[in-house]
């Protein structure tokens, strides 16, 4: 089965050159590497595209952040291939792995390793503003987009959005 991987490998179509595009920074992984270690994140516990857009951009710290165009479809074939599932959540996919993807990371296990040691894990040190606030941002849209947040929802989120804005304010 892994030759028909390799022979099958996901190419990615968007090319980048120079530092033209959307100033995302310079690329970390080629197409071929990225399936392995968004495979390892959804491995790590279950993902929406944005999650794992998000998590690549923390954990690489300002320099580096996944295109869209590079991860939906990668998040395609590796469903695909069986190696996720995809349940819905309102109008958003959230990806497991599944049994095979799992068998998948194991054979591949060292170089799974030795490319998520190229994205450190996440800092959560209090001089990581940066990436606490991404936290931030993501859990608020997330949980303001859910589908059974009402109005109520949004005026909490907003009032301890105020709260924790005039602490911070006071310091």
């Amino acid at each position: 089965m892994f030759h028909f991987l390799r022979k099958h490998a996901f190419h990615s179509h968007h090319h980048h050159h120079g530092g033209g595009g959307r100033g995302r920074g310079p690329r970390m992984f080629d197409a071929g590497a990225m399936r392995y270690v968004v495979l390892q994140l959804i491995a790590e516990k279950p993902r929406h595209g944005y999650e794992i857009i998000k998590e690549l951009e923390q954990r690489a710290g300002s320099g580096y952040a996944p295109s869209p165009g590079a991860i939906y479809p990668l998040m395609a074939m590796l469903y695909d291939m069986g190696h996720v599932s995809i349940s819905h959540e309102g109008n958003k996919k959230l990806h497991s792995i599944t049994p095979e993807g799992q068998a998948f990371l194991d054979e591949n296990r060292q170089m799974v390793d030795a490319l998520m040691a190229r994205v450190p894990e996440q800092r959560h040190g209090s001089d990581d503003l940066r990436s606490v606030m991404h936290e931030l941002k993501a859990v608020v849209i997330s949980r303001a987009r859910d589908a059974s947040a009402d109005q109520s929802r949004h005026e909490q989120i907003a009032a301890i959005l105020r709260r924790a804005s005039a602490e911070i304010e006071a310091l």
